[in-house]
């Protein structure tokens, strides 16, 4: 079970359900994957829906790792998806969403 008020996001990954979090660890990692100095950027993609497949499993990633997950990139990429790309793309969206949002915020996703 996933604790939304904590920022984590469920994802099924190869029939596995898993806990995603974006702990500050994690945040830091994505910006290095990325090589953006900031995630306003990433933010604002997710925001107007100019996201790339990249975007997307460096999040899952970050997530995926913050919530306990010692896979890899390669891992990831070759794991099947429960739902899909647009479920990949819906949890990404979400983790960056809960990790910037106050719990108990009536927005938040």
């Amino acid at each position: 079970m996933v604790n939304p008020y904590a920022g984590e996001v469920a994802l099924v990954l190869d029939g596995q359900r898993h806990a995603l979090k974006l702990t500050l660890g994690a945040l830091a990692e994505l910006e290095t994957a990325l090589q953006t100095g900031t995630l306003i950027g990433l933010i604002e993609r997710f925001e107007t829906g100019a996201f790339s497949t990249r975007d997307v499993l460096a999040l899952l990633l970050a997530g995926l790792r913050g919530g306990g997950w010692h896979g890899t990139s390669g891992d990831l990429a070759g794991a099947e998806i429960g739902g899909g790309p647009v479920e990949a793309a819906r949890v990404a969206g979400a983790l960056i969403a809960r990790a910037f949002t106050v719990p108990g915020d009536h927005d938040a996703v």
